[in-house]
C-alpha cells in the first residue's frame, strides 16, 4: 500500500494531522474549533448564535432560507483555507466553487450567482492565482452559475498562507422542494450518493507526501444537477446535507440532535473504496470522521426512497449510491452503527477533527 518511504512517516503523520482532543471551555481558539467537531459547534451555540440569533439563522440549514416577492431563496458563504492548495483532483478555487454550489444544492436551490473574495499573501506565484480563477471559471461554467462580484486583499509575506478565497452564493427554489433539517422523522430512509472519505484522504496524502499504489483523487464535484434529478423523482425527499467537515458522523449527529430523533446505519452498508480504507486501517483514522466534497446525504420517506435511490445511481455522481440506515424513534439525539461484526456503537460527534484544513 505504501512505499518504504510512507511507511516510515506513517506514525509522525497521524500525530500531526490530528487536531488535539481539548475540553469544551478553552479562552482561546484552537484549530479544533474550525474541524466541524463538538467544539465547532459550541462555538457556534454560544458565540455566533448568540449575537446574531435570528429565526433564518436559527434553522440550522447548510444556507438560509427566505423570500423576495414570489421567489424562494436561498443564500449561503464559506470559507476556505486548505493546505495545501493544489491536491489530487482539484484545488482550493474549484473547491470554493463546488463547495458553495453544494451547500445551496442541500437547500434544494438551483444555484445562480456567486460572490469571490480572495486574501492573497505576498509572494503567491501570479502563475498559482490564474490556475486557481481558471479553475473556480470552468468549475462555475458546468453548473451555469455566474460570479458577479469580489474583493482581494493582500496581506504581508508570513502573515497569511498562499490564498485564502471566501464564495458567497445565491440560488432559486423550486416550488416542489421543502428541504428542512426539522422535515426528518422516523421511518425516514438515509440514502449516502457514494464512497466516503475521499477527499481527506487525497489532502492528506498531498500535504504529508505520502505514496499510495494508486493516486486516491478528491471527490470535489458540484451536487446540483444530482440534486435536481433527486428532486424531479419524489417530493417526500426531506433533508439534504452535504458531509464535508467532521465527515458522514458529524452530519448525521447534526441532524439527529436539530430533530431530537435517533439515527440507526449499518457500516457495512456505508461505501468506501478499498485504497482509502486500507489508508484509513493504516494510519488509524476513521472515514466516518473524514470529509467529502463530492457526496452527499439524504433523508427520504420511506415508500420513495427505492425510487429516489434508483435515480442516484444513474447519475454519475450517484452510481455507487446506497441506503445505509433510517430514523427511528429511539435513543433521541444519537447515532447508533451496527457494525461489520454485528455489534453496536455509538457513533459521537468528536471534540475536534482528524485532519484539519481540509477543505
Amino acid at each position: 500500500m505504501f512505499d518504504s518511504q510512507s511507511k516510515k512517516k506513517e506514525n509522525s503523520v497521524t500525530e500531526a494531522l490530528a487536531c488535539p482532543i481539548p475540553k469544551n471551555d478553552y479562552e482561546q481558539i484552537l484549530l479544533a474549533h474550525g474541524g466541524g467537531g463538538t467544539l465547532s459547534h459550541n462555538l457556534i451555540q454560544s458565540v455566533f448564535l448568540q449575537m446574531f440569533r435570528n429565526p433564518i439563522l436559527s434553522e440550522g440549514h447548510d444556507g438560509a432560507l427566505f423570500e423576495i416577492g414570489q421567489e424562494r431563496v436561498a443564500m449561503t458563504t464559506d470559507s476556505y483555507v486548505v493546505h495545501p492548495i493544489f491536491f489530487p483532483g482539484g484545488n482550493i478555487g474549484d473547491l470554493a466553487i463546488n463547495g458553495t454550489i453544494n451547500d445551496l444544492a442541500m437547500c434544494g436551490a438551483i444555484p445562480k450567482f456567486l460572490s469571490a473574495g480572495f486574501i492573497l499573501e505576498e509572494g503567491l506565484p501570479l502563475d498559482n492565482l490564474k490556475k486557481i480563477t481558471d479553475s473556480m471559471m470552468r468549475a462555475a461554467a458546468r453548473t451555469g452559475v455566474h460570479i458577479v462580484t469580489g474583493d482581494t486583499k493582500v496581506v504581508d509575506r508570513g502573515k497569511g498562507d498562499k490564498i485564502f478565497i471566501n464564495t458567497s452564493g445565491i440560488g432559486i427554489i423550486p416550488a416542489h422542494a421543502d428541504i428542512r433539517p426539522l422535515r426528518c422523522k422516523p421511518g425516514d430512509v438515509i440514502i449516502i450518493s457514494g464512497r466516503i472519505a475521499e477527499h481527506g484522504i487525497a489532502i492528506m496524502s498531498a500535504r504529508e507526501g505520502l505514496a499510495f499504489d494508486t493516486t486516491v483523487i478528491s471527490d470535489t464535484a458540484p451536487l446540483s444537477d444530482l440534486v435536481q434529478n433527486m428532486l424531479a423523482t419524489s417530493k417526500n425527499i426531506h433533508v439534504l446535507r452535504d458531509p464535508t467537515r467532521g465527515g458522514i458522523a458529524s452530519a448525521l449527529n447534526e441532524i439527529a440532535a436539530t430533530t431530537v430523533v435517533g439515527m440507526h446505519i449499518d457500516e457495512s452498508a456505508i461505501p468506501i473504496g478499498e485504497q482509502v480504507s486500507a489508508a484509513c486501517e493504516i494510519l488509524g483514522l476513521d472515514p466516518l470522521y473524514i470529509a467529502n466534497e463530492g457526496k452527499l446525504i439524504a433523508w427520504v420517506d420511506r415508500h420513495d426512497a427505492d425510487r429516489v435511490l434508483e435515480a442516484m445511481q444513474k447519475h454519475p455522481l450517484g452510481k455507487h449510491a446506497a441506503i445505509i440506515g433510517e430514523v427511528v424513534d429511539d435513543h433521541h439525539g444519537q447515532v447508533v452503527m451496527t457494525t461489520s461484526i454485528g455489534s453496536s456503537r455509538i457513533v459521537d460527534m468528536l471534540s475536534g477533527e482528524q485532519l484539519p484544513r481540509i477543505c
